[in-house]
């Protein structure tokens, strides 16, 4: 289980791999955080601008390769339905693309430290 103040969500890996099935990969995750970063962005960059959003539909994929593995070929793409022109509103997809705070960060790079190590045995 992962949890951040009140809100959980179940972290697995495939049955394929050993786990359960039951919840979301950490793959899975990343992906999703993409996503979830990109429509939130979207709403609040529109609101300072007034722009009403009527529906937003974001697609994440991408694949795992590379020596060591990584997320590679990550692509997004977004459908937007807003009163606006058509003009306002992709000028709006482009910019929240360059604010979007995980694309930031996975495109100009964020170090990972491992910051604690503890082995517990059971002998």
């Amino acid at each position: 289980m992962g949890w951040s103040g009140p809100r959980t969500v179940t972290i697995d890996r495939p049955q394929a791999a050993g786990g359960l099935g039951i919840g979301f990969s950490g793959g899975e995750l990343l992906l999703l955080a993409i996503g979830a970063c990109y429509t939130n962005d979207l709403y609040r960059e529109a609101a300072k601008t007034g722009m009403v959003l009527k529906s937003v539909e974001v697609s994440v994929d991408g694949d795992w390769g590379g020596d060591p593995i990584r997320a590679q070929n990550v692509e997004f793409s977004v459908k937007l339905e807003a009163k606006a022109s058509r003009a306002e509103i992709l000028d709006l997809i482009e910019h929240t693309d360059k604010v979007a705070e995980i694309h930031n960060s996975l495109r100009i790079g964020t170090k990972v430290n491992l910051a604690k190590r503890e082995a517990v045995t059971q002998e």
